[in-house]
């Protein structure tokens, strides 16, 4: 998580060194829109497409203002999440859940006293939650999470769950995705957003699908919560035979639209395709249909010299793990051929891929940028193996 910040910030740094070489006005909003395809070939052997809109504006994902103090004051509140994810905890099966995710307290020596701890504070919510999503979570049970495997299960941007954490697991019927997504988004997302389509259209058609599943999350930090919905749809073993990979298809569009939500100003790393493949065995990327952006290395980033230019950011290219990153630039549409690429055979060159060391310049461009993106946080999720 924290690399992939520094990473943002150092996309937002070359950002502004282009406005000042370029006079093109570069803006950061606090909402974002994130598509993500993870091709696993070395461990589950599926496919899993997201579609994630996020913001620390509850103008933009619209959380009561006071519940929303509340839960980040409480100050052991780590995550409240709604989901419809199989298994939401161990013990949970076919049910919906709502989960309040409650920071051990270091004076609780027993089950008994960490059980009435987490329930004590998680009660003086879910009346509420239930009232803000119109949903009737009854009491299922509390669970100690000994790792993170709930932040990875669910996806989430932060850290929602992990050793010292308790949840109180509320569950409700299990609600088909669509249904629930329609439901929660009305309730979540204002109508500007939800009429300005994008990525917001393509999960809404996207969770019509087999195996399509939604959480929502209010990860709450010092001064603002991380406000995400997300919609995924796994496709289980279709992982192994990829070797000519075209990401859309798992995202079923032949196109991949920016929000018109974005139309006033340019900016440009508010919405981003992400694709990342694992593998057990070295690979990498070759055949690339779409654009190339020039990059530079600073630090250990690879970075775009310029992003007002569409094309792909692959960092690293080769391995066992590769990751790439689709910026828009100046484009508002991405087609499904702009995304293709091939594993194997001839690695392509970059137009640009000299190391660059970072100079003074650089480095005020970067204290500049960290001040301005102070005031409306948000994050850019990376993939964790």
């Amino acid at each position: 998580m924290q690399r992939w910040f520094c990473l943002f910030v150092i996309f937002a740094s070359v950002g502004v060194a282009t406005n000042y070489a370029y006079s093109q006005e570069i803006s950061l909003a606090t909402f974002q829109e994130t598509a993500q395809v993870i091709i696993d070939k070395s461990i589950s052997q599926n496919v899993t497409a997201s579609i994630t809109l996020q913001s620390t504006s509850i103008q933009e994902i619209k959380i009561p203002a006071e519940l929303e103090q509340r839960i980040r004051e409480n100050g052991r509140i780590s995550a409240v999440t709604v989901t419809n994810q199989n298994q939401c905890v161990l013990g949970v099966n076919n049910e919906s859940c709502i989960l309040i995710n409650v920071k051990r307290n270091p004076d609780d020596k027993n089950f008994a006293q960490i059980q009435n701890s987490t329930l004590q504070i998680a009660g003086q919510f879910i009346d509420e939650i239930n009232e803000v999503f119109d949903t009737k979570a009854k009491l299922h049970s509390t669970f100690i999470h000994s790792s993170d495997d709930a932040s990875v299960a669910l996806e989430t941007s932060g850290v929602i769950s992990g050793r010292g954490t308790i949840s109180a697991v509320y569950t409700m019927p299990m609600e088909d995705t669509d249904s629930m997504y329609e439901k929660i988004s009305a309730i979540l997302i204002p109508k500007v957003i939800r009429d300005s389509g994008g990525f917001y259209d393509v999960a809404r058609n996207l969770s019509t699908q087999e195996n399509s599943k939604m959480t929502f999350s209010i990860i709450p930090s010092d001064n603002k919560s991380l406000l995400q919905l997300r919609l995924s749809v796994n496709y289980p073993n279709a992982a192994p035979e990829i070797n000519e990979i075209s990401p859309l298809e798992f995202l079923k569009t032949d196109e991949l639209k920016r929000s018109d939500y974005f139309s006033l100003g340019f900016y440009p790393l508010n919405s981003i395709f992400q694709v990342v493949v694992l593998s057990d065995e070295e690979t990498k990327v070759s055949d690339v249909k779409g654009d190339i952006t020039p990059t530079q290395v600073i630090g250990d980033e690879r970075i775009p010299t310029d992003i007002t230019n569409k094309g792909w950011v692959f960092d690293p290219q080769e391995g066992e793990r590769i990751q790439g990153k689709y910026i828009f630039g100046k484009d508002t549409t991405i087609t499904k051929k702009e995304l293709e690429f091939s594993l194997g055979g001839e690695e392509f060159k970059s137009k640009q891929q000299e190391k660059l060391e970072v100079d003074e310049s650089v480095i005020v461009v970067i204290i500049i940028t960290i001040v301005a993106i102070a005031a409306s946080v948000f994050y850019l999720k990376g993939y964790r193996k």
